[in-house]
């Protein structure tokens, strides 16, 4: 019988407890028993699996073609202010300086 949590991170119930922490074999999450309750939606992370917050700065790590745009986002550009997505852990919105309305991976982005 299973008496592990769900992994807050990417659901699977494929977890185990070290004594102290709930550990994911699958994505690598680790957390304590108190924190899978607060935890609130899940974590946006950048390429490098920082955690992303609302009003941080990226960088796009790679030249990016933009839908609806002649103008391609290339490698260093600094996305700054940056919103996340309601459930949606993998894009963010925000703006460039040449570039509105931007909806990115964050795949593609890390933090500034």
């Amino acid at each position: 019988m299973h008496t592990s949590p769900d992994c807050p991170d990417c659901g699977k119930d494929n977890t185990w407890s070290d004594g102290t922490l709930f550990s994911c074999p699958d994505c690598g999450h680790e957390w304590a028993p108190g924190d899978a309750a607060a935890g609130g939606g899940p974590v946006v992370r950048d390429c490098n699996g920082n955690p992303l917050e609302q009003g941080d700065s990226v960088v796009v790590i790679k030249d990016l073609k933009v839908r609806g745009s002649s103008v391609p986002l290339k490698q260093g550009t600094m996305i700054r202010n940056i919103r996340l997505v309601a459930d949606d852990p993998e894009h963010i919105e925000g703006h460039s300086d040449r570039i509105r309305d931007l909806v990115l991976k964050t795949c593609f982005l890390r933090k500034a």
